[in-house]
């Protein structure tokens, strides 16, 4: 297998051939089952890579009862040798996840029993240094749209950690509360999540106001009749995740700050436990459903507070 330059860079091969016609029913099954839109397309595009570049160019297999445990691990291995191990991590649980499917849809053995998926190291959580966001917060100061979008993009990403997605899809309404996901007196924001599923978070006051400032400016903009709460500048259209997340990086680079989305989400969560908030309202604040992403943060929050215990324990000692 040639490895590619990179990921954005280098296109993937996706042409399954002969194998397509079981990846498109996965596909829909995915669909039915309710999977978020962005996981039905990382699922099938995943084993479309697969199937593309190890089982019809490699290895020539002409149907998916001819797949291999060796076909697997030899794709692992290509994978841990280009990228890093948490993405080669994720491949592996979306083939898992089809040939469960497949073997359950077809009664064929499923290649992947007994397989583990491949380690990923742990690594320090990504939060924003002391400083970092009143930075990023002066950076937006002003009373220009732009300025107060973006004062309100990185508040409401500050006070709730929501993930990018989510942000996107708020919507607003000031003439039907049964239409708008904002409840600013209450300091309330209803998010539609993964899975189509909602919830509300709470934001800060600090955020509210930044909010509020925001929502008043959008009142004057053309397009302010838009379902969608986060407009563009010059009266242009509804913003997509991909707009919000340039204008966080844009913020990030004009004052000296490493920013993308998900580090609110990172820093959200450890200060959280940091301060010593419960686990299980975490988890309903940020949507999960597992305990993995607890035990993460929590030995991040373990591990900040056992610095900051060494000078008071440390201190004088000879």
């Amino acid at each position: 297998m040639t490895a590619p330059q990179s990921r954005s860079r280098q296109p993937k091969e996706l042409d399954a051939g002969c194998l397509q016609p079981e990846i498109s029913s996965f596909r829909l099954h995915l669909a039915a089952e309710g999977k978020a839109a962005t996981t039905v397309r990382t699922y099938t595009e995943a084993v479309q890579w697969f199937a593309a570049t190890c089982l019809v160019r490699e290895a020539g297999r002409a149907g998916w009862e001819d797949v291999r445990k060796q076909d697997v691990q030899g794709w692992m291995a290509w994978l841990l040798g280009r990228y890093s191990a948490a993405y080669a991590s994720n491949q592996f649980r979306a083939l898992q996840q089809f040939f469960k499917w497949l073997a359950a849809e077809e009664q064929i053995p499923d290649p992947m029993a007994g397989l583990r998926p491949p380690h990923v190291p742990d690594k320090p959580v990504p939060v924003f240094a002391d400083g970092d966001l009143p930075r990023l917060e002066r950076a937006c100061v002003g009373r220009s749209f732009q300025q107060r979008r973006d004062a309100a993009v990185i508040a409401v990403f500050a006070a709730t950690g929501i993930r990018l997605p989510e942000l996107a899809g708020i919507r607003y309404d000031p003439d039907d509360p049964r239409r708008s996901d904002i409840g600013l007196w209450q300091r309330e924001i209803t998010v539609h999540g993964k899975g189509r599923k909602t919830r509300t978070v709470k934001i800060s006051y600090d955020a509210a106001r930044s909010l509020d400032r925001y929502l008043r400016v959008r009142a004057r903009h053309a397009q302010a009749y838009r379902p969608q709460l986060w407009l563009g500048v010059n009266n242009r259209g509804p913003m997509t995740a991909s707009g919000i997340y340039q204008v966080i990086a844009r913020r990030g680079r004009h004052c000296g700050v490493e920013v993308f989305p998900h580090r609110f989400r990172h820093h959200f969560s450890h200060t959280w436990l940091d301060r010593g908030g419960a686990e299980g309202d975490l988890m309903e604040l940020n949507g999960w459903t597992s305990p993995q992403m607890l035990r993460r943060y929590g030995a991040s929050a373990r591990s900040a507070r056992a610095r900051r215990s060494y000078d008071r324990i440390m201190d004088n000692t000879t």
